[in-house]
């Protein structure tokens, strides 16, 4: 059983990347701004986390919600987790872009970055998001 949950967390991790990296592709060539690599990685954060946290809580945690609020609490809760994870993601990204300059880079740091990040919110979400009462 043990194993199951291994795989299907890393296989869930790994489609909320693909998730995000489409995201952020995306949103990296409909603006062309300024801030245009922050706003590409907010969208691919965004959808990665909902793609993720779809899965997490019905596979890998088994959490029944019995409410919209309940289940809106969870996801804030899920989200709020996840803001120092983000950010070692984020740090990671943009580090890759800055370093090496090209778009392949980048993406490799991202996923560096998500990997670690998704390691480290297991145990939190596990501890602190889906817990049973």
């Amino acid at each position: 059983m043990l194993m199951k949950l291994v795989i299907l967390y890393i296989l869930f991790a790994i489609l909320a990347t693909i998730a995000n990296l489409t995201a952020q592709e995306i949103a990296y060539q409909l603006y062309h701004g300024i801030y245009r690599l922050a706003h590409s990685m907010f969208w691919g954060t965004l959808i990665g986390l909902v793609v993720k946290y779809v899965l997490d809580k019905r596979y890998i945690f088994n959490f029944e919600i019995k409410s919209h609020s309940q289940d809106f609490k969870t996801f804030v809760m899920y989200s709020a987790m996840g803001v120092i994870t983000t950010l070692v993601f984020w740090a990671s990204e943009w580090m890759f872009d800055c370093w090496f300059e090209t778009k392949q880079m980048r993406y490799i740091g991202a996923i560096l970055g998500l990997s670690i990040g998704y390691i480290t919110k297991y145990y939190l979400d596990k501890k602190f998001v889906f817990v049973r009462c």
